[in-house]
């Protein structure tokens, strides 16, 4: 009782939908794959019941909504508290910006072989290895008294988190039917949305009341409620291929696509992050690095597709342009929200000297309207079974948002801002939803896990290159309009932008001084218009992409061989 009423408050019922779809929608029509063997066997549970998880399967997503709620609050609580870490950590600018960097790189190239991994050994194989992974991380962060050692544990906590963004994609495919997964996935969306609306101003509220090393802190109690979970309800999962030996498994592992995909994908990520920060755009440092990825990237996805035996990117996941274009436009979305969510902090921060606790509240309007956006776009996408309309309404409604935030000032009102932002939270969330089912209503249904995965990854990787682009976007701008105003170490200035903060805002406003308070103050806020630019650019992009996004039915047989023994019922 206690589980039914939790899911009764987390999501709709949708019950007069219920009463009319016919019976074999709803009913758990699941196959399993026996053993280590392909065939499918059909589930036996009566057909006339409509689908309902079992208290182990609603164990498992409340576990899984945990695990989001940590690694979604570990993604935001830091935007605010970079400055603080640099200067803590005796450090520069650049090394702070890795402090993020490194995170997201570990977090989106390891996401296809956690992927493989758990189709070979089981998904909670990786799940809690993911999780300890995770609060092992965070404890090397927060013990850190150099760069080295915190990047180190970034790295950490991004394999994890990698595990826990790619299991929770895969663990609903295996156990929810498509056309509920949208209603009952809002348990994930929630808790991760709740963690990217408390994670800035928690961030903020640490820094300034106690220490920036607490925001590390306080993913162990979270790990330590996740991880017992993970095991108990897992327990129950019929996992893994059990009459096949090891060797046999180790046999079907695709090492070669695997090294090759990570090893150019790290390279081509590498070079984006660190263009313009380390080393120019046309330096043979960014160049080099650049044109191995891309270069690596093209034969890895060759071999897949042509010549691996057991490929981990399977070619039936990619077999239309509806996916493809489902894919590309999940990049962008993360591409694009993460652009926000770092630079608009650090707007706030820039023009107008907001501290970190206020910081953290800035973005909360957008933040906020994420989960309301998705939680409604989820329970309609469940009852009418379309899902295109709020892709393109998610796409406009982000598009307009950010061309409203290319009128932010140093006196912009707060009204004003915040009604900007929650256009924006609105119209990402609305993409949240739609766009995870959309990729998996548009391939077979034995390969729904794999394309949830691969919306998964496409995502991440827009989050990874979309902090890094606006870098680049901002600096450069930044640069062009300092030069042009005749400001002295104009280079310098974009460079180490986020630190020049302080010694802005105490300069004197009169005078010579004042004068160039105030060009370098219409630098910071040219730069970040040029950020926006991009985002609406990507966001149109994004439209016209999803334009390409054909019709398909949610209305699909649930076949996995990951199944929950069903006997509670």
């Amino acid at each position: 009782m206690l589980f039914d009423s939790l899911i009764d408050h987390f999501t709709s019922r949708s019950s007069e939908f219920e009463k009319k779809r016919p019976a074999d929608i709803e009913t758990n029509m699941s196959k399993s794959l026996g053993s280590s063997e392909s065939t499918l066997a059909h589930n036996t549970e009566k057909p006339e019941q409509p689908w309902k998880p079992t208290r182990t399967e609603l164990g498992i997503m409340i576990t899984l909504a945990i695990c989001s709620l940590v690694v979604a609050l570990d993604a935001t609580i830091l935007v605010p508290v970079l400055p603080t870490v640099a200067v803590g950590l005796h450090g520069t600018t650049s090394e702070a910006f890795w402090t993020g960097t490194s995170y997201l790189l570990s977090h989106a190239v390891l996401q296809p072989l956690i992927a493989t991994l758990s189709d070979i050994f089981g998904r909670r194989a990786l799940l809690t290895p993911s999780i300890l992974f995770f609060a092992i991380g965070s404890l090397i962060c927060a013990l850190s008294h150099n760069f080295p050692t915190m990047l180190t544990g970034r790295v950490v906590q991004g394999i994890g988190g990698a595990g826990i963004i790619i299991l929770s994609q895969l663990l609903y495919a295996d156990l929810v039917p498509l056309r509920l997964r949208p209603k009952y996935f809002t348990l994930v969306l929630g808790a991760w949305a709740l963690g990217s609306v408390l994670g800035p101003l928690i961030g903020g509220l640490l820094v300034e009341k106690a220490s920036w090393r607490w925001c590390f802190y306080l993913n162990l109690p979270i790990c330590g409620l996740a991880l017992p979970m993970a095991i108990f309800f897992l327990s129950h999962l019929n996992d893994s291929m059990p009459h096949t030996s090891l060797a046999t498994k180790l046999k079907s592992i695709d090492y070669i696509g695997l090294t090759l995909f990570i090893a150019s994908l790290t390279s081509l990520l590498i070079a984006i992050s660190d263009a313009g920060i380390s080393h120019p755009w046309l330096s043979w440092q960014t160049i080099v690095p650049l044109v191995l990825g891309g270069v690596g990237i093209i034969l890895a996805l060759t071999y897949e597709m042509q010549l691996a035996t057991h490929p981990f990117l399977p070619k039936s996941i990619f077999t239309s342009s509806s996916s493809i274009a489902s894919y590309f436009a999940a990049m962008l979305q993360g591409l694009t929200l993460y652009m926000a969510l770092y630079y608009a902090s650090f707007y706030f921060s820039a023009t107008h000297f907001f501290r970190p606790i206020r910081t953290g509240l800035s973005v909360f309007p957008a933040t906020t309207l994420m989960l309301p956006g998705s939680a409604v776009v989820s329970a309609l996408i469940t009852r009418t079974g379309h899902f295109r309309w709020a892709i393109w309404a998610g796409f406009t409604i982000s598009t307009v948002s950010c061309g409203t935030f290319i009128l932010w000032d140093e006196n912009t009102s707060t009204p004003v801002w915040a009604a900007c932002e929650c256009f924006f939270g609105l119209g990402m969330g609305m993409l949240l939803s739609s766009l995870n089912f959309a990729i998996q209503a548009s391939v077979n249904p034995e390969d729904a896990g794999r394309a949830a995965g691969m919306y998964a990854f496409a995502r991440s990787v827009g989050m990874t290159v979309g902090v890094a682009v606006g870098g680049a976007v901002f600096q450069n701008v930044m640069r062009g309009r300092l030069e042009g105003l005749g400001v002295p170490r104009a280079d310098e200035i974009a460079k180490g932008a986020e630190g020049f903060i302080g010694r802005l805002e105490g300069m004197d406003g009169t005078g010579e001084e004042g004068v160039l308070r105030g060009e370098i103050m219409e630098g910071y806020v040219v730069g970040f218009r040029g950020v926006w630019i991009c985002m609406m650019g990507l966001c149109g992009v994004g439209l016209v992409v999803s334009l390409l996004i054909r019709r398909a039915s949610l209305d699909k047989v649930l076949q996995s061989r990951f199944t929950v023994r069903r006997e509670e019922k």
